[in-house]
């Protein structure tokens, strides 16, 4: 279990959201999202954490928008934290980073293609904050353990393990259920990212995916009891600067927690 604020992330405790567009594009449509995401799960009684990159180090092409300076993008997130009262989630890719980041962010996340970087973890978990490590597209959830284990010789307890598809073939990727329940017995809360898992790689020069695809595999998840669902949702995913083929859009997001919600309070026995 973890606490953070009022939020506790548990497998066997009420599902916890994440979720926010993918990268931090500007204020507008940040802080539009956010209010929108803040207002939706306070009516459904679901605890928030947004989520947004404040850059973006991992894109296809060289022409890809890769962020806004970065401490503009930190300051736009400070701010959503602010106003909405929300703890809030960004990555990290190099160990020069962290400090900025973490004087803003709560939730620490490392990204699936920098899971086995010992420096990265270990400077992640010195920060104290809450880490989220992506599992790579090529690792085995079992070997989630290491990673694991590189965090916590900082003596940081506070991870979470997301599973967010593995490489299947060229250009696609598949969940495979048993991830989750195999991250578990890790003995650490699990995050299903629902997004990134329907991503077709490299479709050409930029990331698709099959949006379809995102409520079954929530659903799927949650019936399995996971500690958090993480989503990526845009007010108009088609005009993103980042996953503009994965994100959820931002008017499918209630509907979406209306059902999953259902299944959670009776996997996890609650009303």
């Amino acid at each position: 279990m973890i606490k953070l604020n009022d939020i506790i992330f548990d497998n066997a405790k009420p599902l916890v959201l994440i979720a926010g567009p993918c990268v931090v594009e500007s204020d507008e449509i940040t802080f539009r999202t956010a209010e929108e995401i803040k207002k939706i799960t306070e009516e459904l009684n679901i605890p928030f954490v947004f989520k947004s990159s404040y850059k973006k180090a991992n894109r296809t092409s060289i022409n890809s928008f890769t962020g806004l300076p970065t401490q503009e993008a930190l300051g736009i997130l400070a701010g959503v934290k602010e106003k909405f009262d929300v703890p809030v989630l960004t990555d990290v890719h190099t160990v020069e980073e962290i400090d900025d980041a973490a004087r803003v962010a709560d939730i620490l996340q490392i990204p699936a293609f920098l899971c086995r970087q010992t420096e990265l973890l270990v400077a992640a978990g010195k920060s104290g904050k809450v880490i989220n490590v992506k599992k790579g597209q090529f690792l085995a959830p079992e070997d989630m353990k290491y990673v694991a284990e590189k965090i916590e010789s900082t003596g940081n307890g506070k991870i979470l393990l997301t599973e967010r598809g593995t490489t299947f073939g060229y250009h696609n990727l598949v969940v495979d259920m048993r991830s989750i329940e195999i991250m578990k017995e890790l003995g650490y809360p699990v995050v299903m990212d629902a997004t990134h898992s329907v991503q077709m790689p490299s479709s050409g020069n930029v990331t698709g995916g099959q949006p379809k695809f995102i409520l079954p595999l929530a659903k799927a998840a949650t019936s399995l009891g996971i500690a958090a669902l993480f989503l990526e949702v845009h007010p108009e995913p088609e005009k993103a600067l980042s996953d503009a083929g994965s994100q959820l859009p931002l008017a499918d997001l209630k509907n979406l927690l209306i059902n999953v919600k259902k299944i959670d309070m009776v996997v996890k026995k609650y009303e």
